[in-house]
């Protein structure tokens, strides 16, 4: 297989076109460690424009690894309030305590060591080798698959597959500025080799790229089927009141604040005249039916005033299903 010449070209695009983010901006080594660490785990599953405030106002309450370390449980979660998957602010702070206990303030340099860390799997641990410690790897995200997948025209279910797209990387080449190369590759495929209408004629390596040659930028994906699930909201309201309990039910948001609900049958939903509220979450789509009360049960919960909602420790989902049903 033969190296494409394309590292130097990618870089000199970069040097002149790359974002100002804040998470490039560390002033030491120690902040360098945090603030990746911080940022990509912030951008799993997250947008770059959604995730700059979040980052800028985490570090700035949680300003480094040992902050993070002893922080509160409910200042850490208002923090990530509103990113969602809240296992992975948990597990930021597991990783901190962790990372302290090695006497040092630093990652470690090793896929090995890297991939025990809470939340930290094959993607995080190989950005982290390359932004870090500037070693010769290139993680695989969204933006560099895409890049891949036009570069070398991949039509077929088994060239997408994982594996596949990781020894096509060894493709890409490398760098003595590694960690500027995995950005630069993230950044191209981000800002010119978009998922649609890609901008080919501001691409550095457009004369590369068999999609370009073929005219054909059609990106062939997964099918990843969603799970379509029904469920009972309960909302108890009364006196400017509203009943929550904790959740240790569901396998999604798990011990956060939510209404009482329960999985039912697509029957009952579809038979209800009562108000319906449609999500996402993961790969599940939630139908879920609402049903409200007005007087606050005597069970173990918790009750929060719905004026000061937006100030309380809640997931948008349980503040999203209440404002439906506040509704007209």
């Amino acid at each position: 297989m033969v190296t494409l010449n394309i590292s130097n070209k990618i870089l000199n695009w970069y040097d002149n076109n790359k974002r100002d983010l804040p998470w490039r901006h560390s002033k030491s080594k120690e902040q360098s460690h945090y603030y990746t660490l911080i940022s990509e785990i912030m951008l799993q599953q997250t947008q770059v424009k959604t995730v700059i405030p979040y980052f800028k106002k985490f570090v700035h309450e949680i300003p480094n690894i040992k902050s993070l370390s002893k922080v509160d449980d409910k200042k850490l979660l208002k923090l990530w309030e509103g990113l969602g998957y809240y296992s992975r602010a948990k597990n930021l702070k597991r990783t901190a305590k962790l990372i302290l206990k090695r006497k040092k303030y630093l990652l470690p340099d090793t896929l090995k060591d890297l991939k025990e860390l809470p939340g930290i799997g094959d993607y995080t641990s190989r950005a982290i080798l390359a932004l870090e410690y500037n070693q010769k790897v290139i993680p695989l995200d969204g933006n560099i698959e895409r890049l891949i997948k036009r570069i070398f025209y991949l039509r077929k279910i088994n060239e997408i597959k994982k594996e596949n797209l990781m020894l096509k990387t060894h493709l890409l080449g490398c760098s003595y500025r590694q960690r500027d190369y995995v950005q630069a590759l993230m950044e191209l495929g981000s800002l010119i080799c978009k998922p649609f209408d890609p901008l080919c004629n501001n691409c550095p390596i457009s004369n590369k790229c068999a999609s370009f040659k073929l005219k054909d930028f059609r990106i062939l994906k997964k099918i990843k089927s969603n799970k379509v699930k029904y469920f009972k909201v309960d909302i108890y309201c009364n006196k400017k009141k509203i009943f929550l309990i904790k959740n240790n039910k569901f396998n999604f948001l798990k011990n956060l604040l939510i209404f009482p609900m329960n999985e039912i049958e697509a029957i009952e939903y579809n038979s209800s005249k009562n108000k319906k509220f449609q999500i996402k979450i993961s790969n599940m789509n939630m139908k879920i039916l609402i049903n409200i009360n007005n007087k606050i049960p005597n069970k173990k919960g918790t009750i929060v005033n719905y004026k000061k909602i937006g100030n309380a420790i809640i997931p948008s989902f349980t503040k999203k299903i209440f404002d439906v049903a506040l509704s007209q």
